[in-house]
């Protein structure tokens, strides 16, 4: 079992599809924490530390790409592993985010298969 992840989307049904695509993925955290969009999980970075964000890129409030860049410019999160979810098919979003400090993305819809491919080799670095 690993520590915290934070899980950044506005959708609550969508956050719990990803939380329950990652433990059908054999990742199973002891506290999840859960931002409906990037200016509430700032806030919540400032305060608690995390093994693992994933994080939606359209979101009202803060998108997460405004909130990727805000992380690195308040240096938070520094060696946390993100995953940007997101159901853009413009490859210049994934590109942005990957500028921007993203370790990796999914799209959506996505499989625990796809989940485990891309974030264990993130927690095992």
């Amino acid at each position: 079992m690993r520590g915290s992840i934070l899980i950044v989307d506005d959708s609550a049904m969508m956050r719990k599809i990803i939380l329950r695509a990652l433990t059908l993925a054999g990742l199973e955290f002891q506290r999840v924490i859960e931002a409906g969009d990037g200016a509430e999980a700032l806030e919540i970075l400032k305060v608690q530390t995390v093994e693992l964000i994933m994080c939606d890129i359209n979101m009202p409030v803060m998108n997460g790409l405004d909130m990727l860049k805000n992380l690195r410019a308040l240096n938070l999160a520094v060696d946390v592993p993100i995953v940007m979810v997101t159901t853009e098919s413009s490859s210049e979003h994934v590109r942005q985010a990957v500028a921007v400090g993203a370790s990796g993305y999914i799209r959506k819809p996505f499989t625990p298969d796809q989940v485990k491919q891309k974030v264990i080799p993130l927690l095992a670095a």
